[in-house]
């Protein structure tokens, strides 16, 4: 698979009627407790809530008439989901969404709410896309991959378009690891403009493929738990995996109550609804788990603000 920074700035230019350029906005709070300028790359004020609509609508835009006719299908732990329910009304298409059975009620909702059809299959984001490439044949629909795809990584890589067009003096941009695809669009055009820029991933001890493959050389199998950050959930892209080792310097791992106390420390410092997912560079960056960073100017992406509301009020209340 290629990407390249030629592919991102086509993607910018499919996707910028359909999606928000999110805000890059200094974090006082977390500069003054790192050491570090830190700002947040806000995705969750993007539509559905998260990052996923650059990826999506990119990838949409790149199919044939025939293609979208038949209908797509995509596999997703929510927002993926919700991207390409967003994507498929936009264009008029139908399409079909496969996610799993502990997918937080504010995505689901959402997807139903955008006209989608939605399946329940499995207990995790690989169940749910095994079902989802089974029906695709069944049914012959286009399948949409949340992070496996060049037109899907390339609308990532927008983001890292806006981060340095707003920062071109980034040290270093701090990402949410899930399946691979938004870390590596955003590394591919960042690496480019500033060689030197550091790309550190973060996940949860509860999902961590990406921080032992990446140590390992070679994707390692891992035992998964349930977790806040259940976006991250899954699996990594084959294809992919050797892009990453290349463009990629670390990822490192949070514990589930860094997790839960990076979000209220964003409820409370920025008045954000941030979900387990996009709080986790929050969260490494709050405990330390990125050393030397004192001095540096830090971007961390804040990935996706769909959080049931009755979880962040528990977490809020346990808090106190």
């Amino acid at each position: 698979m290629q990407i390249s920074v030629h592919d991102v700035f086509q993607a910018r230019d499919r996707i910028k009627n359909f999606v928000i350029r999110t805000p890059l906005t200094l974090s006082g709070p977390l500069s003054e407790e790192t050491g570090a300028k830190v700002f947040l790359k806000l995705e969750n004020h993007q539509r559905t809530g998260s990052f996923k609509p650059r990826g999506a609508v990119n990838k949409m835009e790149s199919l044939s008439g025939e293609e979208r006719d038949r209908g797509v299908i995509a596999a997703s732990a929510g927002n993926h989901g919700l991207a390409v329910a967003y994507t498929a009304r936009l264009t008029g298409t139908t399409a079909l969404v496969v996610v799993p059975q502990n997918t937080p009620t504010t995505k689901v909702t959402g997807i139903r709410r955008l006209g989608a059809e939605l399946v329940f299959h499995g207990n995790n984001y690989d169940e749910s896309e095994a079902h989802a490439y089974r029906l695709s044949e069944e049914k012959g629909l286009t399948f949409i991959h949340a992070y496996e795809d060049p037109y899907t990584i390339a609308g990532h890589g927008t983001i890292g378009l806006e981060i340095m067009l707003d920062l071109p003096e980034t040290d270093m941009i701090v990402v949410p690891a899930g399946g691979g695809g938004l870390i590596l669009g955003i590394a591919i055009l960042a690496k480019a403009v500033r060689p030197d820029i550091q790309i550190i991933g973060v996940q949860s001890h509860a999902s961590p493929p990406w921080y032992y493959s990446f140590r390992a050389g070679r994707m390692m199998e891992v035992e998964y738990r349930e977790s806040l950050a259940e976006g991250l959930h899954g699996g990594i892209g084959k294809a992919i995996f050797p892009l990453v080792l290349r463009y990629v310097d670390d990822f490192v791992l949070v514990e589930e109550e860094e997790i839960a106390d990076a979000m209220c420390w964003m409820a409370r410092e920025h008045h954000q609804m941030v979900e387990g997912s996009g709080a986790v560079g929050v969260a490494a960056l709050r405990t330390g788990r990125i050393p030397n960073i004192a001095g540096k100017k830090v971007v961390c992406v804040v990935s996706g603000g769909n959080v049931d509301a009755e979880r962040l009020a528990r977490l809020l209340s346990a808090e106190k």
